[in-house]
């Protein structure tokens, strides 16, 4: 079976608001909209995979990673709100795919005029919340000042 987990607790229970807006380059997102984005990422690959898991046919759509940051009002909220409603969205995910059955994680579907299966979009979703979250512990927090 494909276990979901998330440690975002761990990650980010010594952060503070000041870490939750700070981005290390003028043209980076701050760490609030890195978290946003994942979050959001992360219910559209599970909608993509809800799609194909029930063999719905349509071509699902890709979607601009950018717009949905800027529409995303992440630096009006708290760091722990966001931490928070990831992982429900994560526990939401996981029980969706702790729901199927065997056959349904080969299933095929066009997202992103690509072909996928259900289980790609699982491990889809792992690595880039992981993706995510290397790139925070590298570049981001090393990287805010101490005050």
């Amino acid at each position: 079976m494909f276990e979901l987990s998330y440690s975002g607790a761990q990650l980010f229970a010594a952060r503070s608001e000041r870490d939750g807006n700070f981005r290390y380059a003028a043209d980076k997102w701050t760490v609030k909209e890195v978290l946003g984005h994942v979050t959001d990422s992360e219910r559209i690959f599970a909608y993509r995979a809800l799609c194909i898991a029930r063999a719905d046919q349509t071509p699902l759509s890709g979607f601009e990673q950018d717009d949905y940051v800027r529409a995303g009002g992440f630096g009006e909220r708290t760091l722990s709100d966001l931490v928070e409603e990831f992982a429900l969205v994560r526990s939401a995910t996981s029980a969706f795919f702790h729901s199927l059955g065997d056959d349904v994680w080969l299933r095929r579907g066009v997202a992103n005029k690509n072909e996928v299966t259900v289980r790609a979009l699982a491990f889809i979703i792992a690595g880039h919340e992981l993706h995510h979250r290397e790139i925070l512990k590298e570049r981001y927090f090393p990287a805010i000042p101490r005050a």
